[in-house]
């Protein structure tokens, strides 16, 4: 028995390696706080003794959980924040502290979140295993990781998007000309439609083969809304989420995720307090009673981004997860504002709102690209990336992708086989053509030395003479005949 399992597993490791040369090459674009970041210190000021003012290398700062307990949090915050420049409208590093998000083309920095793996920190981890296991992906080559500095919103990375398009093109080249799949999380949606939306469609049709989101924040998420006003723990249970507000507030990707007046009018409420409520139409008020003058700025800076936007002009995929309780509403009684909110909750997966997820559902007879829209009940923001059902909805996906691909090629190589042999069989006739005009030039030739020899005049001259003119003759002859046959 223990030889046919050998045997079957032999097989089968050669049927994979047989379809792997047309899976589609996979690109993994994380959401927020999807990536991993590195820092560099050398800072004019600490906040807390405990802080580092200045370090020689590069050192882990998210995620890495030990800069996340009390005391370490406040230099985290600080070496994280972001500072806004309303002259540039840019957003700058903290003073003297250099960050930079490692591993671009790899898959490793979004496998993992934390680089030492600790426990609860995987994040595209599942999907990656999976894929490799059984379709034959290779990391670094048919699967690659596209992390980007998560704070910043599409407006603030021309750099990052540049690289993106190298690496598409650059991951098509490497799979031997196969389109590449886009496979996003949470914030990775909108940062692909933005992307997308700056592609010429030729681009897009040459390269992509289709947009496949887990959780996509489409239309943003009034989550982002309670960032702003009470923070948020990022279901780290020991993190105090008014210590972490303080740095979440000064990015610009927060202000990127706020809901779009795309989906939400003015009589959906997002604040209630006793004297005033605050909707999509009067987030200035808001921000200005939360005496956060950069964080306007920057919705101003970032709010028309996708406002309109067409389809993103590719074949899509949209999975998301519902039936699980997601921020709708902040209540707040007299002076509980803006700490301590009684929170009402509607439908989406925790962190998306339905209806934001539900945006990629409206691309379909907009574009004529496919649009498959796939729900999984009580399915949790970051549990798609984890649990079976979705991950083997993304294998189905790609194995499809992969028997087109396999069809395609095969199709085009039978074409391919049917030209060559109607030009085998052309240039045959055609040299059969060329053989019977060789034949009969030559006869034609033999014909016409032989009337020549026939008609030879030799009368009344002597003996030598004769030999003389036989011999110029017969040269004349060849030579008439030489050149008769070039005529013809």
């Amino acid at each position: 028995m223990r030889w046919i399992s050998l045997l079957l597993l032999a097989f089968c490791t050669l049927c994979l390696a047989s379809d792997s040369q047309y899976i589609p090459p996979v690109i993994l674009v994380p959401g927020d706080g999807g990536s991993q970041m590195e820092a560099r210190l050398d800072k004019p000021s600490i906040i807390h003794y405990v802080c580092s003012r200045k370090t020689d290398t590069w050192f882990d700062i998210w995620l890495n959980i030990e800069l996340l307990v009390p005391f370490a949090i406040d230099c985290w915050v600080d070496n994280m924040r972001l500072v806004y420049d309303n002259v540039t409208r840019r957003t700058n590093n903290s003073p003297g502290v250099e960050i930079r998000v490692p591993g671009f083309g790899n898959t490793s920095t979004v496998e993992w979140l934390d680089p030492s793996h600790t426990l609860y920190t995987g994040y595209f981890k599942y999907i990656v295993e999976k894929i490799v296991a059984d379709l034959g992906y290779e990391r670094g080559r048919t699967v690659r990781g596209a992390p980007f500095d998560f704070r910043r919103a599409p407006n603030e990375h021309e750099e990052y998007f540049l690289r993106l398009k190298w690496l598409v093109e650059d991951t098509y080249q490497k799979a031997g000309n196969q389109k590449v799949v886009l496979l996003i999380h949470s914030m990775g949606g909108p940062m692909m439609w933005y992307f997308l939306k700056e592609q010429p469609q030729w681009w897009k049709t040459k390269y992509i083969e289709a947009l496949v989101g887990l959780a996509g924040a489409w239309g943003g998420s009034i989550k982002a809304v309670k960032v702003y006003t009470a923070g948020d723990n990022l279901g780290i249970y020991f993190l105090e989420a008014l210590k972490v507000r303080a740095e979440q507030r000064t990015a610009a990707s927060l202000a990127f995720l706020l809901p779009s007046s795309d989906l939400w009018g003015p009589s959906d409420i997002f604040v209630q307090t006793p004297t005033k409520n605050y909707t999509v139409e009067n987030f200035k008020d808001l921000f200005e009673a939360l005496n956060l003058p950069d964080a306007y700025n920057l919705y101003l800076d970032t709010r028309d981004l996708l406002k309109g936007a067409p389809p993103p002009g590719v074949p899509v995929y949209c999975l998301y997860g519902t039936g699980i309780d997601t921020v709708e509403r902040m209540v707040y009684a007299e002076g509980k504002f803006p700490d301590s909110p009684s929170v009402t909750y509607g439908d989406g997966d925790g962190t998306v709102n339905l209806k934001s997820a539900q945006v990629c559902e409206k691309w379909a007879g907009r574009q004529s690209q496919p649009v498959t829209k796939i729900d999984f009940p009580n399915m949790e923001h970051m549990a798609i990336l984890k649990t079976p059902g979705p991950i083997n909805k993304v294998v189905e996906i790609l194995k499809a992708i992969t028997e087109e691909n396999k069809q395609r090629r095969q199709e085009k190589g039978a074409r391919i086989q049917r030209k060559r042999k109607l030009k085998v069989k052309s240039l045959g006739e055609e040299e059969m053509g060329m053989e019977e005009e060789r034949k009969e030039n030559s006869m034609i030739t033999n014909d016409v030395r032989s009337s020549w020899r026939g008609t030879e005049v030799t009368e009344g001259v002597t003996g030598v003479e004769k030999e003389e003119k036989g011999r110029e003759s017969s040269q004349y002859r060849v030579y008439e005949a030489r050149e008769y046959n070039e005529r013809l």
